[in-house]
């Protein structure tokens, strides 16, 4: 089973919210997820991003892959891939 880190999104619209979830590949964006590791709102200036930091950790050294944004998301939080 291949797992990626990705956003699943939530909100009405014009308002998005997201979950940071671990989910397997085949899954719909919104569908079935294995783990909710934290979540983004875009709207806030400030305090948007909130991650589990040891459990991304986790996911990421047993070989879950970040989609291009999560990435950038999980190195404005500051957490170090594979440490």
């Amino acid at each position: 089973m291949a797992v990626v880190i990705r956003l699943s999104r939530r909100g009405a619209k014009k308002r998005p919210f997201y979950r940071i979830v671990a989910a397997d590949k085949r899954c719909p964006r919104d569908g079935k997820f294995i783990e909710v590791l934290g979540t983004f709102d875009p709207l806030k200036e400030e305090d948007g991003l909130k991650m589990n930091p040891e459990r991304t950790q986790s996911w990421l050294k047993n070989g879950a892959k970040p989609s291009q944004t999560v990435a950038a998301l999980i190195k404005k939080a500051g957490i170090v891939p594979g440490s």
